[in-house]
């Protein structure tokens, strides 16, 4: 088969092309294989509101959940027994991939339960338990960026899983990543693990930023207002890409690249435009640069296999003109400790909201198998 062009070209960029979307019908049809095989996909992620929409969506799970009923499992183990068989799946179908890639690439990532975000000990425990559950060198574990994830992420790390972290929104959090990244991969060798084997990537949302913070600048209302926006989420994630390189060329990283430490590369999440006005490859084009993932939904990919285009300009060294974009914003009184409180929240209770309606769904769904 052939691959699409411009994905082929954004891939030997230096960005490592993710489906963010997962199902069953996606691995059983052949799908997922042949987006590898025509579309530079090399890993998958998963989130809370993917697998709601997967299991409510069709039949494809309705055999398996009506055994889990006649076995007696209860919703949560259901959940938990349907999601880790898709994923592990989805790992063997991107086995090659990872082989090819050194470990690099080839990865399928997984959630904790979202409910567990301000909780740094029922975090690892469940991250662990998803590892072992799952069984496959090439998953990822997703944890979020809270501030009890943060220790937690470096406990798991130490061992030596990897991890996905997610909902990262602000540079200064992603450097308390990084650093936890850092501390996890210390105690990893301290403990015997072998490090060339731990990978993590950071996932650094991006288009939601914009959402937020254009509406306040609609609130300002005023010429200046109205020319910033849709400026402010590229220029933080190209401020985090600034930050990535000076944290992972420094001493402390070396010393650990010496043990066969791996760099975490930065991810770039939430890359579907959500405001019509803008293009809709926008956080595809605008964010080019060598060791970055972009994971996309299906409906952004097509757009980027269609007419996207590879701006190998749009990162590196563009770190003064983006703090001078966010030194304009909030010249205008917008509050961004506040902005990323808020997206923080909110993204943390979206998983959350979408987890307890995959619950319901599911209970629904043991209850009809029990008849």
């Amino acid at each position: 088969m052939t691959q699409n062009e411009k994905l082929a070209e954004l891939s030997a960029a230096g960005v490592s092309v993710w489906l963010d979307d997962l199902s069953r019908d996606l691995i059983s049809s052949g799908d997922l294989a042949a987006l590898v095989d025509t579309k530079s996909v090399t890993g998958v992620t998963t989130n809370p509101s993917i697998f709601q929409a997967a299991l409510s969506a069709g039949t494809s799970y309705d055999a398996q959940v009506g055994e889990l009923a006649a076995r007696g499992a209860d919703v949560d183990a259901t959940v938990r027994t349907v999601t880790t068989d898709d994923v592990r799946n989805a790992c063997d179908v991107l086995a090659g991939v990872y082989e090819a890639t050194d470990g690099v690439d080839g990865r399928v990532s997984i959630e904790v339960d979202p409910r567990l975000a301000h909780d740094t000990d029922a975090t690892v425990a469940q991250a662990i338990e998803l590892w072992k559950i799952v069984d496959r060198p090439n998953l990822l574990i997703k944890i979020p960026a809270t501030v009890a994830g943060l220790p937690a992420i470096a406990k798991v790390i130490a061992e030596g899983i990897s991890v996905n972290v997610t909902l990262i929104f602000s540079v200064e959090r992603y450097r308390g990543v990084m650093d936890a990244y850092l501390d996890g991969l210390e105690a990893a060798a301290t403990a015997g693990h072998d490090l060339s084997k731990i990978h993590s990537v950071a996932s650094f949302f991006v288009s939601r930023v914009d959402t937020e913070v254009d509406k306040r600048l609609a609130a300002v209302g005023s010429a200046e207002a109205g020319e910033l926006q849709g400026k402010a989420a590229l220029a933080n994630a190209r401020l985090a890409y600034a930050a990535y390189e000076e944290v992972f060329s420094g001493d402390r990283f070396d010393a650990l690249v010496a043990r066969g430490g791996r760099s975490q590369r930065p991810l770039w999440a939430s890359t579907g435009v959500k405001n019509p006005d803008y293009p809709d490859t926008l956080y595809v084009s605008e964010l080019v640069a060598p060791n970055t993932v972009n994971t996309m939904p299906g409906k952004t990919m097509d757009a980027f296999a269609d007419h996207g285009w590879v701006n190998t300009s749009s990162i590196t060294g563009l770190g003064d003109a983006s703090q001078e974009i966010f030194d304009k914003i909030a010249a205008l009184g917008i509050d961004f400790t506040d902005v990323f409180e808020v997206l923080e929240s909110e993204g943390v209770s979206k998983f959350e909201d979408a987890w307890n309606e995959l619950l319901d769904a599911t209970a629904e769904q043991l209850a009809a198998a029990k008849g």
